[in-house]
C-alpha cells in the first residue's frame, strides 16, 4: 500500500510538532545560526554562569530534539523519500555539531571541586539538576580531556553509522522475494513474515522461513562486517572512557548495578527446564516427528480465529486497561482521537513499532498494524511507552523528564500483562482460554527467555572483541547456535538459518538494550499482580513510578512501584508465573 492511500485518521499528525516543512526549515536555520556555547568554556566554576549555561543549554536542546523528532518521523514514513532523508541527515549533523560545541562541558565539570558540586546539589536554584550533578560526580573517573571529547563529538555521525547502514539494508535493500499468500502473489515483508509464521499452514511457514532467511544469509558477509564494526565501536568507546568492559560502560550509563543483570541471567538459566518443557509440549501437541524454528509460532489451539480491525483492537486495549483508572483510559482515547499514531504498513515505511517523545508536544507511536492478536498487544505496548513519556514530561522539569532506557519497557509490558489478564478473565470459551494461555507463554518466552538469550549473545560477542578474537561470520553463527541450543533444548532442530538470526536483530546495534525487555517484563509481572490484588493503592504507587522520569536511578524508581530488582525475589516471581501458566496450559491441553 502507498502512503497516499491511507486515511488521514490513521496517520500521525506531525503538524503538532511543526505545522509545515517550511516551519521546520525556518527553525532549523535558526538553530544553525544560534549554536554557540563556547563562551561558557572555562567559566562553569561560577554558580550564576553555570545556571545560565544550563538553562540556555536546555532551551537549545528542546529545539534540537523537536527538529530531530520531526525529521526522524517523516523519514520513517518512507525511507526512500529523499527530502526527508536530507532532513534526517541534517538533524543528525546538527546534533553532532551540538555535541562538539559542548565538548568542554564534562571535562570542565569533572575538574570542579567535589565539595562545590555537592553544594549545588543542595541549592534550590539547581533543584532541576540535582540528579545530573550526582551523576557528574560519579562520572569523574571516566571523563576524558576536552580535546578528546571534541574529537568524539566530531565523529558522532561515523560512530552512529553502523545502525544506519543496517537500517538501510533491512528496510530498503534486503532482497525479499515474492510469495504466494491467500491466493495472491505479494512481496514478502517483515510484517507478512510474522503473519505467515503464526499461521497453521506448515508448508507455507517453511517456504516463508527459508526465503526470508535466504535474504539475510545471502548478505551474511556484509551484515557481519556491519555488526563487527558496531561492536568494535563499543569497545573503542569503553576504552576511551576508561571502563573495564562494554557491559560496564552500558550499565554505568543507566546507573544500574551489575547484580541486576546477573540476577536476570542466573534466574533464567536456572529455570530453563520449564522452557525446555514448553518446547517439548509444542512438539507433542503439533504431532511432529521433528520440530523446526518455523514451527515455533504455530498455533497450538484449533477453532480460534482471533482477528481485530485496528479500531476494534484499540477499543479492546482501552477496556483491558481499566484497572489503571479513568484518567489513563481517557489519555488512550485522546491519543487515538488526536492522531498520535501512524497505523498502516506502507511502501518504504520503517518496519516494526516504536514510541517517540517530543519536547513541548505529546508523544507519537509508529505501528505497522496487521489484524492479529499480537498486534493488539503491540498497541497496548507502544501506548504504554507513550503514556510513560506523557506522565514523565507532565510531572518532571525538562532536565528530569527523560527516563532511563532501563525502565523504558516496564510501562509497555504492564499494559500487555493487564490486557492479557483481562482477556483471560473475560474468556468464556475453553478454546479461547487455551489460546490466550498459549499466547502468554509465547510472550514470556519471547520477552523473558529470548531477550535474555540475546543478552548472553551480545555480552559474549563483545567479550570476544575485547579479547581481540575475530568476529567472523562463523564465530558469530557458532556462538549464537550454542546459546540457542542451551535455551531451546533438543526438542527443536537447530538449522543454519537460525544460527544466523543475530544478523537480523536491529536492537543489537544499541548494545545491551535487549536485557531490559527481560527485566521490564519481570517488573511488569510483579507490578500487574500487585495492581490486580491491591487495587487503588498499588495504582497510586505505579503512577509515582510513571511520573518519576529521570529524577533518580531507575532501580530506585521501580521500588516506588514495589519492585526491587537488586534482589532475586522479582525474578523468582516471573519464573514462577511462566511455570504456573505452563502447568495450567498443560492441564487444559491434557498433556
Amino acid at each position: 500500500m502507498k502512503r497516499e492511500q491511507v486515511q488521514e485518521k490513521y496517520k500521525w499528525n506531525t503538524a503538532d510538532i511543526f505545522p509545515t516543512d517550511e516551519a521546520w526549515e525556518k527553525e532549523f536555520e535558526k538553530a544553525e545560526k544560534t549554536l554557540s556555547f563556547s563562551q561558557y568554556s572555562g567559566k562553569l566554576g561560577d554558580k550564576n554562569t553555570l545556571l545560565k549555561f544550563l538553562r540556555e543549554f536546555e532551551d537549545y536542546q528542546r529545539l534540537l530534539e523537536r527538529l530531530y523528532v520531526y525529521a526522524h518521523m517523516r523519514h520513517d514514513e518512507d525511507a526512500g523519500n529523499a527530502k526527508y532523508g536530507a532532513y534526517y541527515s541534517k538533524a543528525g549533523m546538527l546534533a553532532s555539531k551540538f555535541a562538539t560545541e559542548l565538548s568542554f562541558y564534562e571535562p570542565e565539570m569533572a575538574k570542579l571541586d567535589e565539595s562545590y558540586l555537592k553544594s549545588l546539589i543542595n541549592d534550590k536554584e539547581f533543584a532541576d539538576y540535582d540528579y545530573d550533578l550526582k551523576r557528574t560526580i560519579a562520572r569523574k573517573p571516566h571523563v576524558v580531556s576536552e580535546a578528546e571529547e571534541r574529537l568524539i563529538g566530531m565523529s558522532g555521525e561515523i560512530l552512529d553509522g553502523f545502525y544506519q547502514n543496517f537500517s538501510m539494508i533491512d528496510n530498503l535493500d534486503l532482497p525479499l522475494p515474492e510469495i504466494e499468500w491467500e491466493g495472491e502473489k505479494t512481496a514478502l515483508s517483515h510484517g507478512l513474515y510474522g503473519i505467515i509464521l503464526h499461521s497453521d499452514n506448515r508448508e507455507k511457514r517453511k517456504e516463508c522461513y527459508e526465503k526470508y532467511y535466504a535474504a539475510y544469509t545471502g548478505l551474511i558477509n556484509t551484515l557481519t562486517s556491519v555488526y563487527n564494526g558496531n561492536v568494535k565501536k563499543d569497545v573503542f568507546l569503553s576504552k576511551v572512557y576508561k571502563f573495564g568492559s562494554c557491559l560496564e560502560r552500558a550499565l554505568f550509563s543507566e546507573d544500574v548495578d551489575k547484580k541486576v543483570y546477573d540476577n536476570l541471567l542466573s534466574a533464567v538459566n536456572k529455570n530453563l527446564p520449564s522452557m525446555h518443557r514448553y518446547i517439548a509440549d509444542r512438539k507433542k501437541i503439533l504431532g511432529y516427528d521433528k520440530q523446526y524454528f518455523y514451527d515455533i509460532y504455530a498455533p497450538l489451539v484449533d477453532g480460534v480465529n482471533v482477528k481485530y480491525t485496528y479500531d476494534e483492537a484499540y477499543e479492546l486495549v482501552i477496556n483491558g486497561l481499566a484497572p489503571l483508572g479513568k484518567e489513563y483510559q481517557a489519555l488512550l482515547k485522546k491519543g487515538y482521537d488526536e492522531r498520535w499514531i501512524d497505523v498502516e504498513e506502507t511502501e518504504g515505511k520503517r518496519n516494526g513499532a516504536y514510541s517517540i517523545g517530543c519536547p513541548d508536544c505529546h508523544p507519537f507511536v509508529l505501528l505497522n498494524y496487521q489484524p492479529t492478536l499480537h498486534e493488539v498487544f503491540t498497541i497496548a505496548h507502544e501506548m504504554g511507552h507513550a503514556l510513560h513519556t506523557y506522565f514523565s514530561q507532565k510531572n518532571q522539569p525538562y532536565a528530569k523528564s527523560e527516563y532511563k532506557i532501563f525502565v523504558a519497557e516496564v510501562a509497555s509490558t504492564v499494559n500487555e500483562t493487564l490486557l492479557l489478564k483481562h482477556m483471560l478473565k473475560e474468556a468464556k470459551d475453553i478454546n479461547l482460554r487455551k489460546y490466550l494461555l498459549n499466547y502468554y507463554l509465547d510472550s514470556m518466552r519471547a520477552t523473558l527467555h529470548r531477550q535474555t538469550m540475546f543478552a548472553e549473545f551480545e555480552a559474549e560477542a563483545h567479550a570476544m572483541a575485547e579479547r581481540e578474537e575475530p568476529l567472523t561470520k562463523e564465530a558469530l553463527c557458532n556462538l549464537y547456535a550454542d546459546i540457542g541450543k542451551k535455551y531451546y533444548g533438543d526438542k527443536i532442530e537447530h538449522d543454519y538459518n537460525i544460527s544466523c538470526e543475530w544478523a537480523r536483530i536491529p536492537h543489537f546495534y544499541s548494545a545491551f538494550y535487549v536485557y531490559k525487555y527481560a527485566t521490564g517484563i519481570t517488573a511488569a509481572i510483579n507490578i500487574a499482580a500487585r495492581i490486580l490484588s491491591e487495587g487503588e493503592n498499588a495504582v497510586k504507587d505505579y503512577f509515582k513510578f510513571l511520573s518519576g522520569g529521570g529524577s533518580t536511578d531507575p532501580v530506585s524508581l521501580l521500588k516506588l512501584a514495589g519492585v526491587d530488582l537488586s534482589t532475586t525475589a522479582p525474578f523468582e516471581v516471573a519464573m514462577r508465573e511462566f511455570d504456573e501458566t505452563l502447568t495450567e496450559f498443560e492441564k487444559l491441553m491434557n498433556i
